[in-house]
Formats: C-alpha cells, sequence, structure tokens
C-alpha cells in the first residue's frame, strides 16, 4: 500500500489505464461516515445515479473530464477505498475528499443552548457536509423538485434520468446511469418532459440552467456558499432561494444554506425547537443564533429523527441574542 499523503489521500494509482480506472485510500482526519454524509445527494431509493450495496456506495456523475463511476467502501471509521472508472476517474478520485466532508468545519459550532442538538452531534461525529463541485448536477434534480411532492420529483428524475442518460462506465450495478449532459437536457423535447410528470414552467426553468451551466460551476472559485454565489444563481429566471439553497447545500458544501420555502422543514424544525408548527419566518428567527452554521443545525436536526409530535419532549433552545 502506498504511503498517505498529509492530506490523507493515497497518491491514485491507475491500476487498468485503457479503460480509466484508478483507486487510493483516504483516510480522513476525523470520522466520516459515508451513509450520514452522502444520503442527502440521493434523490430517492430508486435514483439511477447513485445505489447503495453491501459493498459500499456507487455513484456517477458527469465530470469537468468526462462521465465517471465511483465506488467508495468503508473501513471502520479510519479508511475509506476509492475506484473510479471512465474518463472522469481521476477528477472524481481528486475529489473525494471534500465530497465526505473535508473543509467542512464543526469546531466554532456552540451548541450549548440546546442539549439535544449537542447530543444528536455526539451521537453522529461522522456526519459531514458533502461537496461535490459540480453544480449543473445539484441544480437540475432540484428544479425538477420545485413546488411538487417529493414522490413527484423523484419519479421525475429517475425517467429522464433512465431514458436520456447514458450507461456508466465501470461495473456500476445494473440500472444506473450517467444524467445526461447539459446540451441532452436542452434537446429533450416538450412533450417527454410532460410525460414523466414536468410542467412548462419547471422544464423552461431547467433548460435555462442547462443553458448556462457552464458558468453555474465559475461560483464554486466563491467558496462555500454566500451573497455572491447567491446572486449568481438566482439571477437565472426560475431560480429562488428554496432552489439556491438546495443547489449549494450539495454543490458547495453550503453550511449556512437553509431550504427557505421547503414544504415540510420548517415545521419540522418548529417541532423540534419549540414543539409545534413554525412557518419560515419563524424558523430563521430561532435559526439565527447559528448564523454561519444554520444547515448543520438542519442536518442535525433531521439526524435526530424529529417529525410532527408523538407528543414526546422536544429540544430546548435558549436564545441569548439579548443577554
Amino acid at each position: 500500500m502506498l504511503a498517505l499523503s498529509l492530506d490523507g489521500m493515497q497518491a491514485p494509482v491507475a491500476i487498468t489505464p485503457a479503460t480509466g480506472l484508478v483507486s487510493c485510500v483516504y483516510a480522513p482526519a476525523e470520522p466520516v461516515d459515508l451513509r450520514q454524509t452522502l444520503g442527502v445527494l440521493m434523490r430517492g431509493v430508486a435514483d439511477p445515479t447513485m445505489r447503495w450495496d453491501a459493498s459500499g456506495v456507487w455513484r456517477t456523475m458527469i465530470t469537468p473530464l468526462g462521465p465517471a463511476t465511483l465506488h467508495l467502501a468503508q473501513r471502520g471509521r479510519s479508511e475509506i477505498r476509492a475506484t473510479a472508472w471512465g474518463a472522469g476517474a481521476d477528477w472524481a478520485i481528486d475529489g473525494v475528499p471534500q465530497l465526505l466532508g473535508r473543509g467542512d468545519d464543526w469546531s466554532d459550532v456552540d451548541f450549548g443552548s440546546i442539549p439535544a442538538l449537542a447530543e444528536v452531534r455526539r451521537r453522529t461525529p461522522g456526519m459531514r457536509l458533502p461537496r461535490t463541485n459540480l453544480v449543473f448536477e445539484a441544480m437540475l434534480p432540484a428544479v425538477l423538485e420545485q413546488k411538487v411532492t417529493g414522490i413527484e420529483a423523484k419519479r421525475a428524475w429517475r425517467m429522464l434520468i433512465l431514458r436520456h442518460g447514458s450507461p456508466p462506465p465501470g461495473p456500476a450495478p445494473e440500472g444506473m446511469r450517467v444524467m445526461p449532459s447539459p446540451a441532452e437536457w436542452r434537446r429533450i423535447p416538450s412533450w417527454e418532459w410532460h410525460g414523466a410528470g414536468v410542467g412548462p414552467q419547471r422544464s423552461q426553468t431547467a433548460i435555462r440552467v442547462a443553458e448556462v451551466a457552464a458558468s453555474l460551476e465559475r461560483t464554486l472559485d466563491y467558496g462555500r456558499g454566500g451573497r455572491d454565489v447567491e446572486r449568481c444563481l438566482q439571477s437565472i429566471h426560475g431560480v429562488g432561494v428554496w432552489t439556491c439553497a438546495e443547489t449549494t447545500q450539495r454543490s458547495h458544501g453550503d453550511p449556512d444554506a437553509p431550504s427557505v420555502g421547503d414544504y415540510h422543514l420548517a415545521a419540522i424544525v418548529g417541532w423540534a425547537l419549540v414543539g409545534k408548527p413554525i412557518d419560515d419566518t419563524r424558523m430563521l428567527e430561532l435559526l439565527e443564533p447559528f448564523r454561519g452554521h444554520r444547515q448543520r443545525v438542519v442536518r442535525l436536526i433531521l439526524a435526530s429523527g424529529a417529525r410532527k409530535p408523538a407528543r414526546g419532549p422536544r429540544m430546548t433552545i435558549n436564545d441569548h441574542r439579548g443577554h
């Protein structure tokens, strides 16, 4: 086995260059749990671009260098073997540390006002915020999820990927596909959008997003989120606060992008923190003491299993802003 570099990444080894197979071992400095970290990337259990099996997790993608299939297998919490195939294999391997949360720093988050959140964090030390570095990949399904149920959105994503995606490189499980390129999304005819249950408003937004896909990726230069990223992404007609947040949480690893406008989120946060449903305005008020880390708080609330009440205890928030 090759020596690990300072960032925990083994020097990638091209095993069979003809097929673009590259493999390495990543030993993160902090614990990483694959399911807790990457689960947010999966668009339903039948997502053709992501699959869990006994060996680990499979993920397909279109990288700047071409399509790739990535397989990650966890060895306890200390090592993760990464293997990639295809033209984008090197890029996929290079991105593994950020995909698994390198740079996601929880060290200065103070959960002292909500002991229950501190306990959730204690129980989930391997949950990180992923940064895929693929903005178009994150935004397109977010557009499909606008103002419809999760079932409808996941069905549309699955249908469009299976019909217009391409076979993945390497030995990916049967039924997986690589999502269409921006040019391929633009060529999908209106009747096929309709057949997948995607109305004109969402399909037109998706096409506009595909038309500016290259410029979307340049927002990664601004870091993990912030006003400049929001301004650029929301300049696209049809992309608002919710779609922007759902994108940057995944592509940029944004720690401060709660999904304002989500049909369920405010109620879940409300039940968890104050024991009753609330609206977005009140949700933002409750999250304000954690500005800079609001998405981290949301991830912990969701990881806690908080739902509409079964008449159980709630987390207790102490707001010290006026103290």
